[in-house]
């Protein structure tokens, strides 16, 4: 007895350290881990703005990939609203903040993928601000076709790689880029890993948990940020303290982009939820499965973009049905109803999400949906909503 109540308590300390560190290189906005980095390896920072790049092409060539995500709640917005209009979402308004107050001051540059007007038009405003700073808007293919879409993406990709030599990286080379490419498997594999743990005993890992290790991956370089997850993985595979509870399992989705508040996870989770699937941090699990390291680097992640890529509302699914692969999600993950919970005025979150909806009530699906900003403090409106809908799930489901 006393022998397992002091494994519980050697987990807890450290899941709980795990956890404390994430969130430190998380909230530390000024970016010191990427600083120290630099000095350190020699190498180069670049940034990148949510949903999804090629972190592998730029850890190939010295450059480590640098996620910009906002500033959350903790960030007074006083320069950055001048910017934007109000009906604008909030992530181009901190993150232009944190720009102009010199928190972004150790990259080199910052990618700004394809997601939205609002960031393509941050891409140019970046280029005016910061013009000593390599900014590149990367588009991606809209056309699969592997001699159409496929081509133009390498030329994207191609541009990238000629890119970085002259600020610093390394230049291209196919073996680096092999490695970089197994680097990243390994981490892909380590965060789904945990996010299969947790759909089957979401007890044992809380997501308000699982998001800040999620969120220091950003900064973290890809192998430190797998030993994180792997040792977390362990202590809470081995706390017994953890058990279950009579809570609704739920799959959160709109929240790819703009990242929720901790505050809004930790509710969610008070009101009786177990998210057992999500879209959050969603550059961890964008391309399903490991991708080849044999035969041509770059054309193999050419093709796992096209034909290995994760339904969000930024790509395009050609001849696919909106919403068919939320309900499959939901049947992977067992879970028993959805949460529609998408930043305010995100364009690709609520103009796909009466597709969506339609979706999973033609499967049964019980739903709820709701808004917040990244900087929302006050969740009580939200924590009744969701409360009332996990009560209804498991009072109706007929379990």
């Amino acid at each position: 007895m006393e022998e397992r109540m002091s494994t519980s308590a050697s987990c807890l300390e450290g899941h709980a350290a795990l956890v404390a560190e994430a969130e430190a290189l998380w909230k530390d906005y000024s970016l010191t881990s990427v600083r120290e980095w630099k000095k350190e390896s020699g190498g180069i920072a670049i940034g990148y703005m949510p949903v999804y790049v090629p972190r592998e092409l730029l850890w190939a060539q010295n450059a480590l990939p640098v996620g910009i995500l906002g500033g959350g709640d903790d960030l007074e917005i006083i320069r950055g609203d001048a910017y934007y209009q109000s009906y604008i979402c909030h992530i181009p308004r901190s993150t232009i903040e944190l720009g102009l107050n010199g928190s972004l001051d150790c990259l080199d540059g910052v990618l700004f993928p394809a997601t939205c007007d609002v960031i393509r038009n941050l891409s140019g405003m970046w280029k005016m601000q910061f013009p000593d700073k390599l900014v590149r808007y990367l588009d991606v293919p809209q056309d699969f076709d592997p001699a159409m879409g496929g081509a133009f993406y390498r030329h994207e990709l191609q541009e990238i790689t000629e890119s970085l030599p002259g600020i610093g990286g390394r230049s291209y080379d196919e073996d680096a880029l092999r490695t970089a490419i197994q680097v990243y498997n390994e981490s892909r594999q380590a965060v789904a890993d945990l996010y299969d743990l947790r759909r089957r005993e979401p007890w044992k890992i809380p997501t308000h948990e699982l998001y800040v290790l999620l969120r220091a991956g950003m900064v973290l370089p890809p192998e430190e940020h797998t030993t994180m997850l792997r040792a977390y993985e362990t202590a809470v595979s081995d706390d017994e303290s953890r058990r279950p509870m009579d809570q609704a399992r739920v799959l959160i989705t709109g929240s790819f982009c703009e990242q929720p508040p901790l505050g809004l996870i930790k509710t969610l989770e008070r009101a009786g939820c177990y998210i057992v699937d999500d879209d959050f941090v969603q550059v961890h699990r964008w391309i399903v499965g490991d991708i080849p390291v044999d035969g041509d680097p770059l054309g193999n992640l050419v093709t796992a973009y096209l034909e290995n890529s994760i339904e969000s509302p930024i790509r395009y699914i050609d001849d696919g049905v909106k919403g068919q692969g939320l309900v499959e999600r939901v049947e992977h993950y067992g879970a028993e109803g959805v949460l529609f919970c998408a930043p305010s005025f995100c364009d690709p979150a609520l103009l796909d999400q009466p597709m969506a909806v339609k979706a999973v009530e033609d499967a049964g699906i019980p739903w709820t949906a709701f808004k917040y900003s990244e900087n929302s403090g006050q969740f009580q409106v939200i924590r009744e909503q969701a409360g009332t809908f996990a009560d209804s799930i498991k009072l109706w489901s007929g379990e």
